[in-house]
């Protein structure tokens, strides 16, 4: 696949093009931070660590793990808060899904039947640092833009699904549409900020 345009910066984009336990790093992280800084953030681990993969992030020590983070630029504007929950991933993955980050969205369930887009949003809410509004933006990422095909994915992403929503990092592929999604944000922002206002007076 043509490399996506996630972090804006071609070689962490690369990375997540490819690798889907980073990519997964980059959703868990973007927090607090910009979406393109919470996306690099996988690339500075890569070169920071011996190794990055669940297995090894996993088994590192926490405060090996820490230093990596807070080493400028950091990782995150919360390095120690994300460490532990990218090591709590990293072992969620580990002991629940053979350490391999796309067995999530492709193992088959209990009654061995392929996983449909309720399935997989069931599985990321129960991953550290997952919570419903980034479950269903990561199966809205999965579907748009890295052949996700499971069985009510779209509905399963709420309102993040549709092609059109840009709404989230689901929707960015080019400089354009990440003005659009950042646009769409702060008039939502706005949005909210009024109705509250509006509730108080």
């Amino acid at each position: 696949m043509t490399s996506v345009y996630l972090s804006t910066d071609p070689q962490a984009d690369e990375l997540l093009t490819h690798d889907r336990f980073a990519l997964m790093v980059g959703m868990l992280l973007d927090q607090q931070v910009s979406m393109e800084s919470a996306f690099a953030g996988p690339q500075k681990l890569v070169e920071r660590l011996d190794e990055f993969s669940p297995a090894a992030v996993a088994a590192l020590d926490p405060d090996a793990l820490l230093e990596a983070f807070k080493e400028k630029p950091a990782v995150h504007r919360y390095p120690g808060s994300m460490a532990t929950r990218v090591q709590a991933l990293a072992q969620t993955l580990v002991d629940d899904y053979d350490g391999v980050a796309e067995n999530l969205w492709t193992a088959p369930t209990k009654d061995g039947s392929a996983p449909t887009g309720k399935d997989i949003l069931r599985r990321l809410k129960a991953l550290p640092g997952f919570g419903d509004q980034k479950s269903k933006i990561f199966v809205a990422l999965l579907g748009k833009q890295f052949g996700l095909t499971a069985d009510g994915w779209r509905e399963a992403a709420g309102d993040y699904g549709p092609d059109d929503a840009f709404r989230s990092i689901a929707d960015v592929r080019d400089e354009d549409s990440l003005f659009r999604v950042r646009e769409n944000k702060k008039a939502m922002k706005a949005a909210a900020k009024a109705a509250k206002e509006a509730k108080k007076s």
